[in-house]
């Protein structure tokens, strides 16, 4: 009989006959796939390169895929055929494949109708198909987290069974800590090494700079490691990199270098690895001792490869290697969707796959089975304009769906208030408040969003981050300002006497603390005297300062606006010049938190016409506190985009689509970051199943100052069929007149707008840059405030009323709100109004509902989406 190897006889009749059975009965248990997917697991021999698309099914097809493998070997791929197949076979084949076509039963033509006997046909049919059938052993699946080996594990474990547990399911990392455990002493290191993760590294290399003298402010340490990991990467030892360094004369690499030889030296002194070690010595073991990557290579006859778009040099490598025995290797990955180049990755290993891997095959999965048509179609629009793309075009049929829609809004607040009210609409259909999520490409704009969804009662969570008002930066302005209003406070004096460094050290602090205790006094009190105690006379001069510092902003606070205070505060302590001198990027993140505080310290005092620093504080702790329930619970998720890869939502919110902002400044004029950024909104675009909306602000303060702002080009980038846009601002106000020349609005904008074209001469806003002074997204389509009265009188909220699925309603009127009043809410249901409590300019109404418990609403929000029973 004619096999698959050297130069085969031509094929009898009897053999195509045969092969072809094989190949349709083996089909048939893979018909639940689309017609790439089973060609993809189907196709058991060689290089494959799988390009799978967002929701195109990847990891179903790679469990398919082993599932194949392990049952069929090379059955569906091979064109041999066993010696001992007889005409009977392959009419026992053949009649197998043309029962199941017909009636989709395992039954065939005559046969007993038994559950026995058709078993037995499947067995049979399943040994007459396999050939080779390749142990679990010699399987090796490689993904990126923890999680995502979990789950190809889990769900190995529920097709398989037992048969999985010897399948190597596991991460780059937890695969080379296996290889490195048994031949690592060829290397110089015991099997008993240690690992450590990124705290550990960098306690060290702190430890190191100290001992090196190498001043921190110069070179932060997290800078030095990221240099350290990018030579690793690069295969460069730390005797290399110095040596380079001192013969070019570069200064600052000749310093990394001494700081990396001295990692380097005490690393292996402690036989201890990093992350990079780990891949790095693997690769190295592989290269220096052939007989280590021979036992491997022998041993996995089939490496898969899970997003191969976000391998680096080394995991390339590592990969390469263990598949160079057999050549059957197959990589599942998707250029389009390569964000991850600040960590490493290099889009090159999956767009140049058929130069590394001869005769490799590229099979691309472009069905979606995620999102609505008009979704997919957006996305493909945005994602065209790349050009260092293999191709491919997502379709779907699912439903055309809802087109992505574009707001155009006056600032970030409204903005903050306009995802509100479309999420309380959305939840009032009946929709989870999980299936919604708003992204964004910086934490900082999850600030404004924070604030309109407590005002509104909307749980959220923030997704991989922390909440603004719960970071450090933000909790230590915060204490500052709780210690200008009240000295007393002894919490907040503790968490930033000391904070920036005032060499006040938990010495001197704990020796305040007792003679505040002795004098039963706050600490604040203790510090006038402390000069007069033997114990603190050290640390009395510099606790003064901190004294008079506070008491000096105490003295501002009685004539001074809140910003200016804040101002006055930051130069005061020093504290964003603490975070400056660090220089890493996890500072940089902060020094912007601190600003963005400022955001909104001027929001509420153009809400409170200036207001003071009690309300402004009591409004903080207001926000803080609303409900801080479990994170299983139902809520609203806020993330970066970064984040969201791998994600599904019902709805999603874009949010800050301008330019400068998304794609980021540093990114125009840049060919390579700018397709990496327009990758990231294709992620985030493919993140939506059903909705998916665009937020762009004229206008938009971060970090206290206020800019203009103009619509993303990625959205531009979107042909009108396939978005509806719709202008909320105002005409004109705060716009740049360039841009709207170049930019066509068309006529898919709402009627608010009118293009420069269509302008009348004679109006006053055709020659303004400013234009007319526009009513805002809540002018026009919220209620007016109501002014605040006693908790313990009706609360006249004219012209508010609930809204129904439109969010653009103009309110009516509802009647007035007192405590044991019975309401309505369009999301939360009923419940009764308990307590009410003014403040800030506003009231405070606690409502028991009967099926989401107690919340805190601010009324001027929730009378909309309330009434009275």
């Amino acid at each position: 009989m004619r096999k698959n190897t050297g130069a085969p006889d031509p094929a009898t009749d009897f053999e195509i006959r045969f092969i072809n059975a094989r190949r349709a009965a083996i089909e048939l248990e893979f018909m639940h796939l689309n017609t790439p997917q089973r060609e993809a697991v189907k196709t058991t021999e060689g290089p494959l390169l799988l390009l799978a698309g967002a929701g195109s099914g990847k990891t179903t097809v790679l469990i398919n895929r082993i599932a194949n493998l392990l049952k069929y070997g090379t059955g569906s791929d091979s064109e041999y055929v066993p010696d001992y197949a007889t005409p009977d076979d392959l009419a026992f084949l053949e009649a197998y494949v043309e029962k199941q076509h017909d009636s989709g039963s395992a039954e065939l033509p005559g046969a007993s109708s038994s559950d026995a006997d058709v078993v037995d046909d499947r067995s049979r049919a399943a040994a007459l198909c396999a050939v080779d059938a390749v142990e679990p052993w010699r399987i090796i699946a490689i993904t990126f987290t923890n999680k995502a080996a979990g789950e190809m594990k889990t769900r190995l474990e529920k097709m398989l069974g037992h048969a999985s547990e010897d399948i190597w399911a596991m991460t780059f990392h937890s695969a080379c800590a296996r290889i490195l455990r048994r031949d690592i002493d060829r290397l110089g290191y015991e099997s008993s090494f240690t690992i450590y993760d990124t705290t550990d590294t960098s306690s060290l290399m702190k430890r190191i700079m100290k001992d090196l003298d190498i001043e921190e402010r110069n070179f932060p340490y997290r800078a030095t490691l990221g240099a350290i990991s990018r030579a690793k990467d690069s295969m460069i030892s730390a005797g290399d990199y110095l040596s380079a360094a001192q013969s070019s004369g570069d200064v600052r690499k000749t310093v990394i270098g001494r700081a990396f030889l001295e990692y380097e030296t005490r690393m292996k002194a402690s036989n201890s690895l990093d992350f990079d070690d780990l891949l790095l010595l693997a690769v190295r073991l592989f290269k220096e001792h052939p007989d280590v990557l021979q036992r491997y290579q022998k041993r996995f006859m089939h490496v898969l490869v899970d997003e191969y778009q976000d391998t680096n040099k080394l995991q390339y490598l590592f990969a390469s290697a263990l598949a160079g025995g057999y050549g059957n290797i197959c990589v599942v990955g998707d250029d389009d969707q390569s964000i991850y180049k600040f960590r490493g990755a290099t889009i090159e290993n999956i767009l140049s796959f058929e130069k590394h891997f001869n005769d490799a095959r590229v099979i691309r999965l472009e069905q979606n089975y995620r999102s609505t048509g008009f979704i997919l179609d957006a996305a493909n629009d945005v994602i065209h304009n790349n050009k260092g793309r293999k191709g491919k075009k997502l379709w779907t049929e699912n439903i055309p769906g809802a087109k992505p829609e574009l707001h155009i809004i006056a600032d970030e607040r409204e903005e903050a208030q306009f995802v509100a009210d479309k999420i309380i609409s959305s939840a009032s259909e009946g929709r989870k408040w999980q299936d919604h999520t708003v992204l964004y490409r910086m934490n900082a704009q999850s600030n404004q969003l924070e604030t309109a969804f407590k005002r509104n009662g909307i749980p959220y969570r923030i997704f991989g981050g922390t909440g603004f008002y719960d970071r450090a930066e933000i909790k230590d302005m915060l204490a500052y300002l709780c210690l200008v209003h009240n000295p007393r406070d002894d919490v907040r004096l503790l968490r930033v006497i000391n904070n920036p460094p005032r060499g006040i050290g938990d010495t001197s602090i704990g020796r305040l603390a007792e003679l505040a205790d002795e004098q039963n006094v706050p600490l604040f009190d203790a510090i006038r005297v402390s000069h007069n105690h033997d114990a603190l006379k050290s640390a009395a001069a510099r606790m003064h300062q901190f004294a008079d510092m506070i008491e000096q902003l105490r003295e501002l606070a009685d004539s001074a606006p809140l910003d200016e205070l804040y101002d006055e505060l930051i130069r005061r302590t020093g504290y964003i010049k603490m975070l400056e001198d660090k220089g890493t990027d996890e500072a940089v993140a902060r020094v912007e938190n601190v600003r963005e505080l400022k955001t909104n310290i001027i929001n509420f005092m153009n809400e409170n016409d200036g207001g003071s620093l009690f309300d402004f504080l009591s409004e903080t702790a207001l926000y803080t506190d609303l409900d801080r329930d479990d994170q299983s619970t139902d809520r609203v998720m806020m993330m970066t985009m970064h984040s969201a890869k791998g994600l599904e939502f019902d709805t999603v919110f874009i949010v800050g689509a301008e330019e400068g902002l998304f794609p980021g400044a540093r990114s125009i004029g840049e060919p390579g970051e700018m397709e990496e950024e327009r990758r990231l909104c294709y992620v985030a675009m493919t993140r939506a199943m059903r909705r998916l909306y665009f937020t762009s602000a004229r206008r938009r303060m971060l970090f206290g100052k206020t800019s203009p702002a103009r619509p993303s080009r990625f959205v531009r980038e979107i042909s009108d069929e396939n978005i509806e846009t719709q202008d909320h601002s105002g005409v004109f106000f705060g716009f740049d007149p360039e841009f709207d020349d170049e930019f066509d609005f068309g006529s898919g904008f709402g009627s608010d707008y009118s293009a420069p074209s269509q302008r009348d001469p004679a109006h006053p806003a055709a020659n303004s840059r400013a234009g007319r002074s526009p009513q805002s997204y809540s002018q026009r389509y919220q209620p007016s405030r109501p002014a605040p009265r006693s908790a313990g009188s009706g609360v006249n909220t004219a012209n508010s009323k609930p809204r129904s699925s439109s969010a653009f309603q103009t309110p009516g009127s509802t009647p007035n709100f007192n405590k044991g009043d019975s309401v309505e809410h369009s999301a939360f249901g009923r419940g009764v109004v308990t307590n009410m409590t003014p403040g800030g300019g506003d009231i405070l109404l606690e409502i028991a509902f009967e099926a989401s418990g107690t919340k805190r609403l601010l009324l001027n929000s929730a009378a909309r989406y309330m009434k009275k029973l």
